[in-house]
């Protein structure tokens, strides 16, 4: 059996932790809401957007933050510095689970195609903790490029990151667990040997409920939860001892 420090649980954010609008939106209602984005940014990300949707649909969509372009990377902190307890309400079995987890001496990371720097201010926000792995943004001289500085964390790219984070840490992915709401989360949840498929969308739904895996994870070792309902996070975490039903 693996000791409890090399078993994870890898958490998707948006849609999985938290509920709608995603985080990437409540950054930028917040960046137009301080006057800290203009019709400029917004213009150069709709450009970009129009240049290459018909040659990389993906990229333009998922890879394209020109509305950063020139933006200094501390907005990002000075944003999660004025969350509130009512600004970020987590699932409340979501934020459940993750005590469920260091309470057993697991390591919990955020896992999430989401900005680096606002799953970090995210993971922030939960009890213990959390490490965040997100897609990070090219910085220079302090300022967003509006580049990525790596890869998207969708798809196949969070399941090299939990690899490579299994290898770091020396962590058990067969006894680990993994859970998101999303068919892009699919090569993650497959990854590990406990799959939860929290408010699957249908495609995720459909494979979760499959007999048939692609990479041979068994039917009963799947599980599809629920969650519904987010509130703000309490001053002080106590560990809980609910066992996920």
């Amino acid at each position: 059996m693996s000791a409890p420090q090399q078993i994870a649980a890898f958490f998707d954010l948006d849609g999985t932790l938290l509920p709608s609008p995603s985080l990437e939106w409540r950054f930028i209602a917040w960046l137009a809401a301080g006057d800290k984005i203009d019709g400029g940014h917004l213009a150069a990300w709709l450009g970009h957007f129009t240049r290459t949707a018909w040659r990389n649909p993906y990229a333009a969509t998922f890879e394209n933050k020109r509305y950063l372009r020139g933006l200094g990377e501390l907005l990002a902190a000075d944003w999660g510095s004025s969350l509130d307890a009512d600004s970020l309400q987590f699932f409340r079995l979501g934020r459940e689970r993750v005590l469920w987890h260091q309470a057993r001496g697991h390591r919990v990371f955020l896992v999430s195609g989401t900005l680096a720097p606002l799953a970090r201010a995210a993971a922030n926000r939960l009890p213990g903790t959390v490490e965040a792995c997100a897609t990070e943004l090219e910085v220079r001289d302090g300022r967003w490029t509006g580049c990525l500085a790596g890869e998207h964390l969708r798809d196949d790219a969070k399941a090299r990151a939990i690899r490579r984070l299994a290898i770091q840490y020396d962590l058990d992915l067969a006894a680990s667990y993994a859970y998101g709401n999303r068919l892009a989360d699919l090569p993650m949840l497959e990854a590990v040997g406990h799959p939860v498929a929290v408010n699957p969308e249908i495609s995720l739904e459909r494979v979760a409920n499959s007999e048939v895996r692609r990479h041979g994870v068994p039917a009963s070792d799947w599980r599809v939860c629920i969650w519904k309902t987010a509130e703000p996070s309490p001053r002080q975490n106590l560990i809980s001892a609910r066992e996920m039903r």
